[in-house]
């Protein structure tokens, strides 16, 4: 056993370089983990200032001054937060509060669809399994409504914290992207000289973490505008808050399109019945998703490591279960990271079980033969 474990430590840990980059990750893993919630507006701060980043580039490379560059990126960054806190957020929460307004109405009317249905096709839907279902939907919705209220009390004293937030969170912005340069090279002080490993594994994940982020966004806001101006031209109900759900849905791939799917069915279904309207919202969505799914996001993410589905799933699981919603956004980056990692770490070639560690590897064929 131990010298199962002597061959292994000197196979992928003999390099200086590969122990240090351990512990820095590991270093780092700790610190996200356990300082998450205090460093959040730091975190924020970063995301954003990746995705403000290229259009300051941008600038600077058609010889606008930095600072000139950062302030209006900065001001471009800043009407966006506020068209967001001002206008979309607004509108999305009046149709939620008619949403819950609505919700004893709407219970009755899929009742009543349910029970046409019943009669059409009563050996797929029993009479009293509709019966159960709708009994079982208002208790739900009651307590639904109940955890509402309680959630909306209790997070009162959070609203502190969030006006924080909104304060805090542009300034590192603007400071993250004016001292780009120098932030990073204050942090590299810190580490060894002798650094090439990790930098090869930071420039590679640099860009590739920065393009998924901007593509990100990207896919959110078309998704989700193409989303909202398609439902609001089929007359749609709540087409502003069924936007920002498929528009954010794209953030966790495969679940978030399949879970979202409920919510539109439901409203098409409880508006239109089961018709040709509700057929033809279908078929909108569908084709919203397809073009999403084969077109714009290989448009997007043409420069991002591709992972199998599975890793994306595991990924999503993993990291979102650890840090919640940014776990969930950065769950493919990370999986990238890991990947990236992996592929550069320094393997030192098997030797047999007689050899020295300090006698190098054994002699190729075409050695032995010359």
């Amino acid at each position: 056993m131990i010298q199962v474990l002597r061959n292994w430590f000197d196979r992928y840990l003999s390099d200086e370089e590969a122990v240090v980059l351990l512990i820095f990750l590991v270093v780092v893993f700790a610190i996200i983990l356990t300082l998450g919630n205090m460093l959040a507006p730091v975190i924020a701060g970063v995301i954003f200032a990746f995705l403000m980043d290229g259009l300051v580039s941008r600038l600077s490379e058609r010889k606008v001054p930095h600072l000139v560059s950062v302030s209006l990126v900065f001001a471009l960054f800043m009407a966006a937060l506020l068209s967001v806190l001002l206008v979309i957020l607004p509108l999305a929460w009046n149709q939620v509060t008619a949403l819950f307004q609505e919700l004893p109405r709407l219970l009755k009317v899929l009742e009543e669809r349910l029970a046409k249905l019943s009669a059409e096709y009563p050996t797929i839907l029993p009479p009293d399994e509709v019966t159960t279902w709708v009994k079982s939907a208002g208790v739900e919705v009651g307590q639904i409504g109940q955890w509402v209220l309680s959630t909306s009390l209790a997070s009162i004293p959070g609203l502190v914290a969030v006006m924080i937030y909104l304060v805090l969170v542009p300034m590192l912005v603007f400071f993250f992207m004016k001292d780009k340069e120098m932030i990073p090279a204050w942090f590299a002080r810190l580490l060894p000289g002798k650094r090439k490993l990790m930098t090869r594994v930071w420039v590679e994940m640099n860009e590739q973490v920065a393009n998924y982020v901007r593509g990100k966004a990207m896919e959110i806001l078309i998704v989700g505008v193409v989303t909202y101006v398609a439902f609001a031209l089929m007359g749609l109900k709540y087409a502003t808050l069924l936007g920002v759900l498929v528009g954010m849905s794209v953030i966790v791939p495969y679940i978030g399109a399949a879970v979202v799917t409920i919510p539109v069915a439901v409203v098409g279904f409880l508006q239109w019945g089961w018709g040709g309207d509700f057929v033809w919202l279908m078929v909108v969505y569908g084709i919203i998703q397809a073009l999403d799914g084969n077109v714009l996001v290989p448009l997007l993410f043409s420069e991002v490591v591709n992972l199998h589905p599975v890793a994306i799933i595991v990924a999503v699981l993993v990291f979102g279960g650890l840090w919640g919603f940014w776990g969930v956004f950065f769950a493919i980056p990370l999986a990238t990271l890991i990947k990236a990692v992996m592929t550069a770490w320094p393997r030192s070639v098997d030797r047999p079980p007689d050899q020295a560690p300090g006698d190098g590897p054994p002699p190729s064929v075409s050695s032995r033969a010359a």
